[in-house]
Order: structure tokens, then C-alpha cells, then sequence
């Protein structure tokens, strides 16, 4: 089975890589900025080197939890009882997407947020530090990996961050409401394909032009490229952007042409280097 997740994988990273475009390709002003500023930074920001610290420490942590998997689970381990330190290597946030939702969040700037799929709080971290004076509620379906998280998040002092317990379908009604006005969106739980689009529509009433909603594992599966696919084509969604393994999408009138983008770094396709400038997808 993990032989077929692979192939399906690198087939649908084949199939990105060959319609992605780099920043030399894109006129859109706004994906521009974006690019800059997003894919394109590579600072240190303050942050890092302390969650990088705790991811460290986690990986190290024999400790076992009980987990419950309330969507698709794991692909590489589905064992009820699992190692700290394995959740941590195969499910959390990577370092290299971590720091893209930070920056991410640094160019939105959203004074709302909300994410689906807390796990051991390193993406929470990334982005509540991103946004210290965003209201900030992530949810997490299992209690004792939230446990792990809500430690994690107390430790990085990030008053800002509220984390509730509870699956997302019959938690969502309750929390929804409580930020009344949602401007940034993470869904990274359950990965599958009705669920996350039932999480988009009760999300859809609090979301407005400025809004931003990250799919994440938008490739993970055929489930996932089917919902990816679904979203970019809802008439709320103005544009989209695919990064591979992170999908965006907006909401704003101003862009009067609804339009989609797939973005990859220059480096991975270095003969686009603004010679051959070609229109997106």
C-alpha cells in the first residue's frame, strides 16, 4: 500500500512539475508580491530556531500516546498506540512548510484564524507566531496528542492561540461563530475528499473578499486532488495558487478574471529564467 501511495505520489508531482510556472512567468502583480515574499524570502525570522529546538526535542520523545484518527489517518503508521517522536517525524509540519505558513501568514496578516488539525502544534506555532495579535483557535480530534500541543503552544508563550478538543464536523458549528469573521483558514486534518469540502461550506458564510483558505496535502491523495480541484472551480474562489502539497484560495473581486496559478521555484526549472515567459494554466 505504501509502494502505491508512492507511485501516485510522484506521478502527481510529474504531472505539477510539468505545468508549473516559475516567478518569470507570472504578470499578475499580486502573485508577484507573493512570490516575493512568500517563496521567494529566505530570512531567519525569531522564531525558527525555537520551534526547530522543540521539533528536536519531540522527535526525541519515546513517550507513547494513544492516538485516534478521526480522518484518513497514516500512511506509514496506523497503530493506535504511536512514539512522540514517530507522530513527529512522519506527520508533523515540516521545517521547509513551516516556514512557508509563517511567512504566509506575515503577508496576509489576518487578525482571525482558524486550523483544522492541530497535531503536535508545530504548524500552530509557525502561524500564531507569524500573527501575535491574531485571535488564533486551532482544533485537534484526539485529546492526548492535543495534550502534547497545548503543552508545546504554552511553552512558546503564544497567548493568542486557543486550542479546542473535538471532531471538526460537530465542533466547527460552535467555533465558527465565536471568531464571527474568518481571515485565514488552514485546513489540515482529515484528508479526505467530502469532508473537507463540508469543512469549506460551513467555513464559506464567515469568509470574505480578503479571506485566505490553505489546503493542505492538496496532492496527498486522489480524494484530496479531487477536492483541490473542486474548490478551485467554487464560484466564491477568485484565484488559486498550487505549491504542491499546499493549495490557496482567494476570494477578492479584483481579480475580475478568475485565474489559477501553479508556482514553482525558478531553480527547479532553471531555463525558465524570464527568457521564455508563458501564460498560466
Amino acid at each position: 500500500m505504501l509502494l502505491k501511495f508512492y507511485i501516485f505520489y510522484f506521478k502527481e508531482w510529474l504531472r505539477f512539475y510539468l505545468r508549473a510556472r516559475t516567478k518569470y512567468d507570472v504578470h499578475s502583480p499580486y502573485v508577484s508580491r507573493f512570490i516575493e515574499e512568500v517563496l521567494g524570502d529566505d530570512r531567519t525570522f525569531y522564531a525558527f530556531s525555537t520551534i526547530e529546538g522543540l521539533r528536536r526535542e519531540l522527535v526525541r520523545n519515546r513517550q507513547k500516546i494513544q492516538v485516534i484518527d478521526l480522518g484518513a489517518g497514516s500512511k506509514i503508521n496506523n497503530k493506535p498506540q504511536r512514539e512522540i517522536g514517530t507522530i513527529a517525524k512522519n506527520a508533523a509540519v515540516s521545517a521547509l512548510e513551516g516556514k512557508r505558513l509563517f511567512r504566509l501568514v506575515h503577508f496576509c496578516k489576518p487578525a482571525t484564524m482558524l486550523e483544522l488539525g492541530t497535531s503536535l502544534g508545530l504548524s500552530t506555532l509557525y502561524q500564531g507566531a507569524a500573527a501575535l495579535g491574531a485571535r488564533f483557535i486551532t482544533i485537534e480530534g484526539c485529546p492526548e496528542t492535543a495534550k502534547v500541543a497545548e503543552k508545546n503552544i504554552r511553552n512558546m508563550n503564544l497567548p493568542n492561540v486557543s486550542l479546542e478538543i473535538g471532531d471538526f464536523g460537530q465542533i466547527l458549528p460552535e467555533i465558527l461563530p465565536k471568531l464571527e469573521r474568518l481571515d485565514y483558514f488552514y485546513l489540515d486534518g482529515n484528508h479526505q475528499q467530502k469532508p473537507v469540502l463540508e469543512y469549506f461550506e460551513m467555513a464559506l458564510p464567515y469568509l470574505h473578499e480578503k479571506s485566505v483558505v490553505v489546503i493542505a496535502d492538496n496532492h496527498w491523495s486522489s480524494g484530496m486532488v479531487r477536492a483541490w480541484e473542486a474548490l478551485k472551480a467554487h464560484p466564491k474562489v477568485r484565484m488559486s495558487v498550487d505549491l504542491f502539497g499546499m493549495g490557496l484560495l482567494f476570494f477578492d473581486d479584483a481579480f475580475v478574471e478568475k485565474q489559477h496559478f501553479s508556482i514553482i521555484k525558478s531553480r527547479l526549472k532553471p531555463w525558465r529564467m524570464g527568457f521564455f515567459a508563458a501564460k498560466q494554466n
